[in-house]
């Protein structure tokens, strides 16, 4: 069974991300440039589905495993 978020929310820093089985994931902020130059109205414009988080108009999307892995995401050059 794979682990799926159910909620996610931001402070200054970091990006919180609840999953469904009762942890709560504190990542960098700076680990996603496109969420870190988002304001906060395009921020909580997030799309949360089993296969992971998605912004439609920051064209961001996020997997759970590779935020469970600790894998920061690196813009394309």
């Amino acid at each position: 069974m794979s682990i799926s978020a159910v909620e996610v929310h931001f402070d200054d820093d970091l990006m919180w991300v609840s999953l469904q089985d009762g942890r709560q994931l504190g990542v960098p902020l700076a680990w996603f440039p496109r969420l870190m130059a988002a304001t906060a109205e395009e921020r909580t414009a997030v799309e949360i589905s089993p296969f992971g988080l998605h912004w439609e108009t920051l064209d961001e999307d996020i997997s759970v495993p590779a935020l469970l892995a600790g894998e920061p995401v690196l813009a394309a050059e």
